[in-house]
């Protein structure tokens, strides 16, 4: 705990905490639809408020919401919230060199809250981990700050969505300031031209892939752009000048 208290009181905390309140507004609006439409699609106020609680991962519980109502096996609903969360996998890979050094408590913290924005944010501001003791503390003071707001927002406006779901209809597509805030973020990180071709390879493979079951199209676009991007960096045209030497 004196470490967490430590995180705390690091000017990095309240400059993540700063940034991430910038794009506040887009989450709360995502969140408030979220906790609108679990009760709207026949969720008891009760199992709505639990969940709101207790999951981060809106994207799986608006996919997983008309799964459970359904009635389907329970292997489905796990699959498809699997298959959807599944970009996690490449964000935690991608943050590993900067948390393992963390106990595991803090990790499994730090993971929790940890989203979209979260690790956008937070490699834009931290693009490579500290080799420094000073330097990692403020790292992770960040990410904390970040994903402290960042959870707060989500959870309250969710709550408040559950509550105020007889009050606000579903058509006023609230949601879509939070997938608008997501594709701001994303397209400030379009710094580079492989970075660009991961985004158009990306989007062309989820949209092509639509119809697939459980969200699998989520899945298809990550591994189209991924592996494309892997094969043009070892190309030579992909290696930075210095390392075409001798090729």
């Amino acid at each position: 705990m004196a470490h967490l208290r430590t995180l705390w009181r690091h000017p990095e905390f309240r400059h993540g905490f700063v940034e991430m309140a910038t794009v506040a507004p887009g989450i709360a609006a995502w969140g408030l639809m979220t906790g609108v439409a679990m009760v709207k699609s026949g969720m008891g106020t009760v199992e709505a408020l639990f969940m709101a609680l207790t999951v981060f991962a809106g994207s799986a519980q608006l996919a997983a919401i008309p799964l459970m109502l359904g009635g389907a096996p329970v292997w489905v609903i796990l699959a498809t919230a699997f298959c959807v969360n599944l970009r996690f996998v490449v964000f935690s890979a991608h943050m590993r060199p900067f948390v393992m050094h963390l106990p595991l408590r803090l990790r499994l913290l730090a993971g929790y809250v940890t989203g979209d924005l979260t690790y956008v944010l937070f490699i834009q501001h931290h693009p490579e981990p500290a080799q420094d003791e000073a330097g990692r503390l403020a790292q992770v003071a960040y990410l904390m700050g970040n994903g402290s707001i960042n959870w707060f927002t989500w959870t309250s406006s969710s709550l408040l969505g559950v509550v105020l779901a007889s009050w606000i209809p579903t058509a006023w597509g609230l949601g879509f300031a939070g997938i608008l805030a997501l594709v701001g973020m994303t397209c400030s990180m379009l710094t580079s031209r492989l970075r660009w071709v991961a985004v158009g390879v990306a989007g062309c493979a989820g949209v092509a892939t639509f119809a697939l079951p459980l969200k699998l199209n989520i899945l298809v676009a990550i591994a189209a752009a991924v592996s494309l991007c892997l094969m043009l960096e070892r190309a030579p045209w992909g290696r930075p000048p210095s390392q075409r030497a001798g090729h």
